[in-house]
């Protein structure tokens, strides 16, 4: 009895650690630092290259970026219907 319930507290965690991951894929947290972080080498790049408008054009990847996460969602919606 004493391993099933040793195994029972092994799998709780297990599930607690997937369950963070998890929310941290899908958190405002993670989006908005990888959103930032693209625009700081994109904006670095841009100073090397000698670009122009370099804090505009640094926008493109971002908001690329932001836009293709916010659909994730709607897209996984769609997956799941059509398995």
């Amino acid at each position: 009895m004493n391993d099933s319930m040793k195994d029972i507290e092994e799998i709780k965690v297990r599930n607690a650690r997937v369950e963070l991951d998890k929310a941290w894929e899908t958190s405002w947290t993670r989006r908005i630092f990888i959103g930032a972080m693209t625009f700081i080498i994109a904006s670095i790049w841009l100073k090397i290259i000698d670009g122009e408008n370099i804090f505009l054009k640094a926008l493109i990847p971002t908001g690329g970026y932001i836009l293709s996460t916010l659909s994730l969602p709607a897209i996984k919606r769609i997956w799941i219907g059509n398995t």
